[in-house]
């Protein structure tokens, strides 16, 4: 029988520019590992003070749409009382304010249980610190 709790860290690299990356082949692949066709729950989690989780649409835009929204809610400008590091950067530990450092999302029969155009994905807006985790836990 397989671990009710398994656990594992991915390492990403961002690079220098703010992105949203997809991390969705990445779940799929520890549920495949460890859930053995179980239902239970992933939780995705950024140890960084820096970066969220958000679960929406990529490759139509919509990840775009983010980056941008969060320009103007959070502009890159000397407002800011967080001071080190790039011009603005004050900004990019706002952000887990408003994209959760985590998400827990529902696995059905060890498959990660998405809308049809729903990817789970890192947001980083910190263009100082490329070298991100994400901490994947399944308990089911």
């Amino acid at each position: 029988m397989s671990s009710p709790f398994s656990t594992s860290v991915l390492r990403i690299t961002t690079g220098t520019t703010e992105t949203v990356t997809d991390l969705t082949r990445h779940c799929e692949e520890f549920l495949a590992r460890t859930a053995a066709a179980r239902d239970g729950l992933l939780n995705v989690f950024v140890p960084h003070a820096t970066a969220g989780i958000a679960v929406l649409e990529t490759g139509s835009g919509s990840d775009e749409d983010l980056l941008a929204a969060l320009h103007t809610l959070l502009p890159a400008d000397d407002r800011w009382q967080h001071r080190h590091g790039s011009p603005g950067h004050g900004r990019d530990h706002v952000l887990p304010a408003l994209v959760p450092p985590h998400a827990t999302l529902p696995v059905i029969g060890g498959r990660l249980e998405l809308g049809t155009w729903q990817s789970v994905c890192l947001v980083d807006t910190n263009k100082d610190n490329p070298d991100r985790r994400v901490r994947l836990s399944f308990v089911g």
